[in-house]
């Protein structure tokens, strides 16, 4: 079985563009036409363009959560207040430190907590930022674009890109904690991502990073390019009943 970090090693995901642009270069002589050659005009600025509105869209969705233990993410998940997050992020704590994308702090208290599939929900007092919205995870495929927003090391609103590299993976966090049906991809997985957004070139979340692999050929450091996210129809259906249960 693949080792993954600690549930309390949190998770971002990155992918380097240097693929893309060793194809959009091309190869063969200096002679040879390039894919940029035989490019629309102005192809290579719709992409970043894209790239920039899906920042711009889910940024100010994404929040930072303090608790006794550590740093985490957190997603603006309806318009009454409420945030998901990873269960290992909330861990024991009943009472949180919020800060939302333009720096305000707000205190937060815990609404409900599911260990066994890794989500929990926290309520804001006195403020409802605007929610993200959340995609039919049913719907992602191998090869997608995804973009990993969070508070990775304590760098609030940072952002990496990688693509879905498989999914319907199992995967065990710990603690006698098995996730199914997570996606993987190819983000690399950095402390304080966990609980953040997972998000397409619609702007839409399809995931919550959570876990990255482990390589023991390098004393267990977090390998390159596998990192695992739990799917946004899990992550709703359990928010939902837990807010419905209340605190």
């Amino acid at each position: 079985m693949t080792k993954v970090m600690n549930r309390r090693r949190v998770l971002a995901a990155t992918s380097s563009m240097l693929g893309c642009l060793a194809v959009l270069a091309g190869c063969g002589d200096d002679d040879s036409p390039s894919a940029l050659d035989s490019a629309p005009p102005g192809g290579a600025t719709a992409v970043q363009d894209a790239f920039v509105n899906v920042v711009d869209r889910v940024s100010p969705q994404v929040v930072q959560i303090q608790t006794n233990e550590g740093l985490g993410s957190g997603i603006v998940y309806d318009g009454k207040g409420d945030i998901v997050t990873n269960a290992h992020v909330a861990g024991t704590s009943r009472r949180f430190l919020v800060t939302l994308d333009g720096g305000q702090r707000h205190t937060a208290t815990l609404v409900g907590s599911d260990a066994s599939n890794d989500v929990a929900v926290i309520h804001l007092d006195g403020a409802t930022p605007a929610p993200a919205t959340f995609a039919d995870s049913a719907g992602v495929r191998s090869g997608d674009i995804v973009f990993a927003i969070g508070n990775p090391l304590g760098l609030q609103s940072s952002v990496t890109q990688g693509i879905v590299s498989s999914l319907n993976r199992q995967v065990g966090e710990g603690n006698g904690v098995t996730l199914k049906d997570v996606i993987q991809t190819s983000a690399e997985i950095n402390p304080g991502n966990s609980g953040g957004a997972l998000v397409g070139l619609s702007g839409e979340v399809v995931g919550v990073p959570t876990l990255a692999a482990l390589d023991p050929e390098f004393g267990d450091s977090p390998a390159a390019g596998i990192g695992f996210a739990i799917p946004s129809n899990t992550v709703r259906g359990v928010a939902d009943r837990l807010i419905a249960a209340g605190p």
